[in-house]
C-alpha cells in the first residue's frame, strides 16, 4: 500500500517534472488585457500602432458598453432591437487601453484588407451585413475619435459570408469565395460585377471545405488558390487558371476543417514563392458534431513558382485545427492557438493545444518543428493571432458558443494575450537592434538607408525586412507576407550607428502598396519596428 509520504513524494516529482519542462520550454506569456468587453473574431494591427477587434452584432449584450447615448437600432436583431453594447474596439498598444467603437452591421465570419493608405477594408458578413462593404481609417490614439464608417453608396455584387480579401498589385482587393458564392469580385467594384470562378465549386464537398480559401499573391502576379485540398494558380486579370497543383494529401484544410496556411518570406531575386500548408479536421467530423475526432498533425509545402511543383509532406509536433500561422520578422512561422481534435464550430472542438510551434523553413526536413511554452488559456474556435511591431504576438479571442458563455468548460474568452519568442529573451538584449533612423515613404526600386544602434559589435549581416499587417480570422492572415530586402553591410557610423543601405522591393507583385513594418534582424533577434508605406 502506497503511505501518503510516498505519495506526497510522487506528486511532487510529477510537478517537478512538469514545470521543469516547461521552464526549458522557449517563449514567455503575458497577460495584456485581463478584460476587452468583447471576443475578438477579427483582428488587425494597424500603422498608429493600435489593434482593430471585431465580433459579431448579433450576439447579443458583449461586455462592453457604448459611450451614453449611442446605439444600433435594429428591429430586425433577433436579439437586441436597441443595442447599446460595443462589438468592436480598438486597443491602444502603448497604454493596453480599450476604447468602444461602433459597427452598425453584421459582422459574423466576414473578410477584410488594408487599403494602401492604411484604411482597414471590411467586407460581408451575415444577415444585414452579407453585401456590406466598411471601412476603418486609423488614427493616432491619444487625439483622434475614428470609428467605423458604412458605405452606403456601394455595396458587394454577391453576398460574402466567410470569403477571403488579398490586396493587388495595384492596390485594388480582389475578394474571393464565401458561402454559395463561387466567384470573386474587386474594390473598388468593377462595373461587370462579381466574375464566376469556377475552381471553388470544383473544390465544395458536402460540408462546403471550400469557405475561407487561402489565397497568396505570387511574385509573378498570379493568386495562389488553395480550397479543400486542391490549388491552383489564378490570372484574375484574365479569370484563367493557368495552372492546377496537385492534390494535398491529408484531408480537407479550409472552412469549417480549419487547417491555416503562410507563404514563406520573399528573397534574393523574388522570383521563388513557398507555401505551407498545415493541420486540419478528419472529413466528416463537421457533419456528425464530432468533437473527439483526431486532428491532423500532417504539413504540407510546395514550391508554388516552380515548373513542376509538388508537395512535400512533414508533421508536426502535435496534431492541430484552428491553428494560426504567423510569419515572424525572422522568417520563421510560429503556429499558435488551436485544438487537437474536433472541427471548426460552435463546441465542436476539444483537447486545446496549448503550445505554440517554430516552424524554421530553412532546416532540413524532419529538423523544422521546434516545441515552445505552452499557455494556459485555451484559444479555439474564433480566435486570433497577429504579429506586433515589437515582435510579440498578439492573441485574442476564442468563443466556442453561438453567444457569450462563461460557466463551461471553454468559456467566451475575453483576455488579450501576447507571447514573445525567444529572440525576446533577456540573453539577446545585447544583440537586438534599434532602428533608429528609416524613411517614412519609400517608392518600388528606391534606394535609402537605415540605421541601427546595437550593443555588441555587429558581425554579419543585418536582414531589413518588410512585414505586412494582415488581417486574421478563422485560422488564416488574409494578406501576410514578409519581404527581405536587399541590403548592404552594416557601416559603422558617428555616434555608435550603423548604416544599412537598401533597397525597396521592385514592383507591387513582390509587395503591394501599403504601409509595412520595418523590422532590422540581427543575428535571428529583430528590433521594434518602423512603420514605412510603399507607394508608386
Amino acid at each position: 500500500m502506497t503511505t501518503p509520504k510516498l505519495l506526497f513524494l510522487f506528486i511532487f516529482l510529477i510537478h517537478f517534472v512538469t514545470m521543469s519542462s516547461r521552464a526549458d520550454l522557449p517563449g514567455t506569456w503575458e497577460l495584456l488585457v485581463a478584460d476587452a468587453g468583447i471576443a475578438s473574431m477579427h483582428t488587425a494591427v494597424t500603422h498608429f500602432n493600435t489593434v482593430v477587434l471585431l465580433d459579431r452584432t448579433d450576439i447579443g449584450p458583449s461586455r462592453k458598453l457604448l459611450p451614453p447615448h449611442r446605439c444600433r437600432v435594429d428591429p430586425n436583431d433577433p436579439i437586441l432591437k436597441k443595442d447599446c453594447y460595443a462589438h468592436s474596439v480598438l486597443l491602444d498598444l502603448q497604454t493596453n487601453s480599450i476604447r468602444p467603437l461602433m459597427i452598425l452591421t453584421d459582422t459574423w465570419c466576414s473578410s477584410g484588407q488594408f487599403l494602401p493608405d492604411g484604411t482597414l477594408l471590411h467586407t460581408g458578413g451575415d444577415l444585414d451585413g452579407f453585401r456590406k462593404f466598411r471601412k476603418f481609417t486609423p488614427c493616432e490614439p491619444s487625439t483622434s475619435l475614428c470609428d467605423w464608417e458604412e458605405l452606403q453608396d456601394t455595396q458587394l455584387s454577391q453576398g460574402r459570408w466567410y470569403a477571403t480579401n488579398q490586396i493587388l498589385p495595384n492596390g485594388e482587393i480582389i475578394i474571393v469565395g464565401g458561402r454559395a458564392a463561387n466567384s470573386v469580385e474587386f474594390f473598388p467594384p468593377r462595373k461587370e460585377g462579381a466574375f464566376e470562378f469556377p475552381f471553388l465549386t470544383q473544390a465544395e464537398d458536402t460540408q462546403h471545405d471550400n469557405l475561407y480559401p487561402y489565397v497568396h499573391l505570387l511574385p509573378n502576379g498570379h493568386l495562389f488558390i488553395f480550397a479543400n485540398n486542391k490549388a491552383v494558380m489564378y490570372d484574375y486579370n484574365t479569370n484563367k487558371v493557368v495552372k492546377d497543383y496537385p492534390i494535398l494529401e491529408g484531408g480537407p484544410r479550409n472552412y469549417p476543417s480549419a487547417g491555416s496556411s503562410a507563404m514563406l518570406a520573399l528573397a534574393e531575386d523574388y522570383s521563388s514563392a513557398i507555401i505551407v500548408i498545415c493541420g486540419g479536421a478528419e472529413f466528416g467530423a463537421y457533419l456528425q458534431r464530432s468533437s473527439d475526432t483526431p486532428a491532423h498533425g500532417s504539413c504540407g509545402r510546395i514550391e508554388a513558382t516552380g515548373e513542376n511543383p509538388v508537395w512535400e509532406m512533414e508533421d508536426m509536433p502535435f496534431a492541430r485545427i484552428m491553428g494560426d500561422m504567423v510569419m515572424l520578422p525572422t522568417g520563421d512561422i510560429l503556429i499558435i492557438n488551436g485544438a487537437q481534435a474536433g472541427t471548426q464550430g460552435f463546441e465542436m472542438a476539444s483537447k486545446p493545444c496549448l503550445n505554440p510551434v517554430l516552424y524554421r523553413p530553412s532546416e532540413p526536413l524532419g529538423l523544422r518543428f521546434m516545441t515552445l511554452t505552452p499557455g494556459t488559456v485555451p484559444r479555439m474556435y474564433h480566435s486570433t493571432a497577429n504579429l506586433l511591431p515589437d515582435g510579440r504576438i498578439l492573441l485574442a479571442g476564442s468563443n466556442p458558443h453561438f453567444f457569450y458563455k462563461f460557466a463551461t468548460e471553454f468559456p467566451t474568452e475575453l483576455r488579450i494575450e501576447a507571447f514573445s519568442p525567444e529572440y525576446l529573451a533577456a540573453d539577446k538584449a545585447n544583440i537586438r537592434p534599434v532602428l533608429v533612423e528609416s524613411p517614412e515613404k519609400v517608392k518600388y526600386g528606391e534606394v535609402f538607408a537605415v540605421a541601427v544602434t546595437v550593443e555588441l559589435p555587429v558581425v554579419g549581416i543585418v536582414e531589413v525586412n518588410f512585414a505586412s499587417a494582415p488581417f486574421s480570422t478563422h485560422s488564416f492572415s488574409q494578406g501576410q507576407r514578409l519581404v527581405k530586402l536587399r541590403v548592404t553591410s552594416a557601416i559603422p557610423d558617428i555616434a555608435g550607428k550603423y548604416r544599412i543601405g537598401c533597397t525597396a522591393p521592385p514592383d507591387g507583385r513582390v509587395a503591394p502598396p501599403g504601409y509595412y513594418m520595418v523590422f532590422a534582424v540581427n543575428q535571428g533577434v529583430p528590433s521594434v519596428a518602423r512603420w514605412v508605406q510603399l507607394v508608386v
